[in-house]
């Protein structure tokens, strides 16, 4: 079974969000524990699990993402990964659709290589913050959105691009706030530099301080600053270390998404790891 680290939402690797996939030659899952312990093995934000379905329904393939500790409904990042080795490999031509927990998401690849995501877009609903959040996130909140289920995250405005990039949250207490965790974003100070708004995004509950480049935080983010900003077709910088940009363009309920992705290691998961191999039961160090 082939296994790929896939850097997404760049065009270089060392860059962006690394992904694990794994494209299974299966018609269905292998169990939930097996999925999490090569999750955990890989140890990214995210790893995809993909099988092809058979016939010609609303999807060609079901696709599942997990973090290190636990499934999550949605994943742009792991989602272009996928996207991008079924391309790349040949396993997949034109556009794709996936079936997830978040319903049909189509993937289209470009002729330049890039690829478009159709994702949902997330509702903002605003939210009074308890007394006391300034201080677990490093400042003080402008404006602040739950974005539904599918994300499950805080959104806040902050004063600038500088208060985005300083931010040293409190993570043992800033997971309390939301399902997921917290994406903080301004505009852009500067915005003939090639993007209109910036972000980091925290997310303590799901085993990820903070995630390099998030897809699914750009479903929050594009309608928000669609409104603010009053363009439909933004870019948006995650300022985290590795960094990343994401084309958005809001079209009502759907978002769109856009990004490249590179391969940087292939290999292969080895007999006693495949699904259905015995594990030996644990015990202490050897030496």
């Amino acid at each position: 079974m082939r296994i790929r680290i896939v850097d997404a939402f760049t065009d270089r690797p060392f860059s962006g969000n690394p992904a694990g996939v794994l494209l299974l030659d299966t018609d269905a899952f292998p169990d939930d524990g097996w999925l999490q312990n090569v999750a955990l093995e890989v140890n990214h934000a995210e790893t995809a699990f993909a099988h092809p379905l058979p016939g010609s329904g609303d999807a060609d393939w079901a696709l599942r993402w997990f973090t290190p500790v636990a499934e999550v409904a949605l994943c742009g990042h792991a989602t272009l990964a996928t996207a991008h080795v079924l391309h790349t490999t040949g396993a997949h031509e034109g556009p794709v659709r996936f079936a997830t927990r978040s319903g049909v998401l189509v993937a289209a690849p470009a002729e330049d290589g890039s690829v478009t995501l159709d994702f949902p877009t997330a509702p903002l609903t605003p939210l009074t913050l308890p007394e006391g959040f300034a201080e677990t996130l490093g400042a003080e909140p402008l404006t602040a959105f739950d974005t539904g289920p599918h994300v499950g995250d805080l959104l806040v405005e902050v004063a600038d691009e500088r208060t985005v990039h300083a931010l040293r949250p409190d993570l043992k207490t800033l997971g309390a706030h939301s399902a997921r965790g917290v994406i903080a974003t301004a505009r852009a100070e500067n915005p003939s530099l090639g993007y209109d708004f910036v972000s980091r995004c925290f997310f303590p509950n799901i085993g990820i301080d903070e995630d390099p480049v998030t897809g699914s935080a750009h479903t929050a983010l594009a309608p928000y600053w669609s409104e603010r900003l009053g363009c439909t077709a933004l870019t948006g910088l995650q300022a985290s270390p590795r960094s990343g940009r994401i084309r958005t363009e809001l079209c009502g309920e759907r978002t769109l998404l856009g990004g490249r992705a590179v391969t940087v290691i292939e290999g292969e998961l080895l007999s006693a790891a495949l699904p259905g191999a015995t594990t030996p039961s644990r015990g202490g160090p050897t030496g």
